[in-house]
């Protein structure tokens, strides 16, 4: 799900929390603040205490230190480990044999209740061993939140769900603010860049079928990298893509190699094209956009929701 972490190291970051430096030297313009002030402590001990998985670590996330130091993370669902093998993600690999923790909704809820939190992003590990993909314990964990924090908005970052409308219908019953989910990459490249269990227009359908079934008010998000081989035209073809799905909201990042097992990358692409390509997806017609190196899915995710609700009025 999602972008994965840096190749640079953050500096005085804890061993479980650092990146790797993996192939050449990244350029200048890719470059990791270390983490700073008690909001990074407080989450930290707060994602321990209460045995919480985060994107934010478990997918080696470069912005770990800038969001927790800003006392925000975003939470991790249904476990760890994935039930699918992207070649750009992080994330463990596993089988979990049906296992859900039935207490995590709550502890979800009460860690952002602790937190005090107006805006949180959750996101999960695809769990295709689970016949709803896990859309029950997605829908009662906003259920969980709502009830703790009446006041906080809730963006869900989805996988496919194995692109079961009825298992998409029951996570959209739990009346999140945000529904999103990650193309990730251009047509020609999601098959040697996704898992094979994914797909190209499935995702596609994902997204048009949220905006089909959830309530006009709905905001639906997607994020594509960048740096894998992609062309511009390709690029412009999946923003015209998502727009036809229905999606208001773009993020745009590099890719970032996180180990040798994952694919290269091919291209660092400097932040004046990131520049270029705001313009190039808001003339798509997309309400909000951010794009940049670092760049990553549930980047300043309350302002992008806050730009398509005052688009929409």
């Amino acid at each position: 799900m999602g972008l994965p972490g840096s190749e640079s190291s953050v500096a005085s970051a804890s061993t479980a929390e650092s990146t790797s430096l993996v192939g050449p030297r990244l350029p200048e313009w890719i470059r990791v603040r270390p983490p700073h002030g008690a909001d990074y402590q407080s989450v930290r001990d707060t994602v321990a205490r209460l045995g919480l998985g985060t994107v934010c670590r478990e997918a080696r996330c470069p912005n770990l230190p800038e969001c927790w130091s800003a006392g925000t993370a975003t939470i991790m669902l249904l476990g760890t480990d994935c039930t699918r093998r992207c070649g750009f993600c992080a994330v463990t690999t596993h089988w979990p044999r049906g296992k859900v923790d039935a207490s995590e909704p709550a502890r979800v809820a009460q860690g952002i209740a602790e937190w005090g939190l107006r805006y949180a992003v959750l996101t999960q590990v695809c769990r295709d061993d689970l016949s709803d993909g896990g859309a029950a314990i997605l829908a009662e964990t906003v259920r969980e939140i709502r009830a703790r924090s009446p006041s906080t908005l809730v963006e869900l970052l989805i996988g496919d769900l194995a692109g079961d409308e009825s298992s998409l219908a029951t996570v959209l019953d739990s009346h999140p603010d945000v529904l999103a989910h990650n193309l990730e990459t251009v047509r020609s490249l999601s098959p040697s860049v996704r898992d094979r269990r994914a797909g190209h227009d499935r995702s596609l359908e994902v997204l048009r079928a949220a905006r089909r079934l959830g309530p006009p008010t709905l905001v639906t998000k997607s994020s594509v990298m960048l740096g894998l081989g992609e062309t511009e035209e390709q690029l412009t073809g999946a923003f015209d893509e998502l727009r036809d799905a229905g999606v208001d909201l773009l993020t745009l990042g590099q890719y970032l190699r996180p180990s040798p097992d994952h694919l290269p990358v091919a291209r660092y692409v400097p932040p004046e094209e990131f520049e270029r390509f705001v313009g190039l997806a808001t003339r798509a017609g997309f309400a909000g956009v951010e794009s940049g190196p670092l760049v990553r899915s549930s980047y300043h995710a309350e302002q992008l929701y806050r730009a398509a609700r005052a688009r929409s009025g």
